[in-house]
């Protein structure tokens, strides 16, 4: 996919193949449209869903939902077996796992990320199971286990900044291929956070933005919202 600057993508929920195709164009295409899995009742319906997104963009996502719940984590894992998606969203315990699953069911080039989240400390990251680790160290267990993308949430928009961009310097120089930030982002710092990663050299940096950009009556991300930060973005 183009993105903006050869490094930026947002990834933004979409309700339909209609809504995917309306934020994609209100972001001038730099859009990973996604689903959430605890949205959907059954493994096929998520899968359906992927397919009609897919009609609208090479690369869909699937979240945990559940603000990251790794509990989620098999159903994103089949709802990806059936559809074939492009990204997935894990936390760091199972990414192994299912990117091998997927590797081994002759779906490979699905980009698999691994969750972790922010400790309040520059250097540090925590896992779902609570063990705090030493940036680097993860990030090289994480490079041997074939894992491409580190997600870091909840960032609270910018209140973690700095441990952002400790980590995506880190990940940059280590080889990770992407850095993908959650939580609290929205027009008010997405300047913030784009400036702070603007010089590090990594292939993809890719904000998720949700909660801020969709209408709480129709459940649709709301395009306005979505021009609204990408035209901040665009110039930095």
């Amino acid at each position: 996919m183009e993105k903006l600057y050869d490094k930026f993508l947002f990834n933004f929920l979409a309700s339909s193949a209609k809504n995917a195709a309306d934020i994609i164009e209100a972001g001038k295409g730099y859009i990973v449209p996604g689903i959430v899995s605890d949205k959907f009742h059954s493994i096929e319906a998520g899968a359906a869903m992927i397919k009609e997104l897919k009609k609208t963009s090479p690369i869909v996502s699937v979240g945990l939902g559940g603000g990251g719940n790794p509990d989620n984590w098999r159903k994103v894992l089949e709802i990806a077996a059936l559809s074939e998606p492009g990204h997935l969203n894990q936390p760091f315990e199972t990414a192994s796992y299912t990117k091998g699953f997927l590797d081994a069911k002759g779906l490979p080039n699905q980009i698999v990320n691994a969750l972790v989240k922010p400790t309040g400390t520059v250097g540090k990251i925590q896992l779902s199971s609570g063990k705090i680790l030493d940036v680097t160290t993860f990030l090289e267990i994480a490079l041997e286990q074939g894992i491409e993308s580190i997600k870091m949430m909840p960032v609270q928009g910018k209140q973690h900044l700095e441990e952002l961009i400790y980590l995506t310097s880190q990940a940059s120089m280590l080889g990770i291929r992407g850095v993908e930030p959650a939580g609290g982002i929205d027009a008010t710092n997405i300047i913030d956070i784009i400036e702070g990663v603007k010089n590090i050299d990594i292939e993809f940096f890719m904000p998720h933005i949700f909660g801020s950009t969709i209408d709480p009556v129709t459940g649709e991300t709301i395009p306005g919202k979505v021009k609204e930060i990408i035209e901040k973005v665009v110039g930095v």
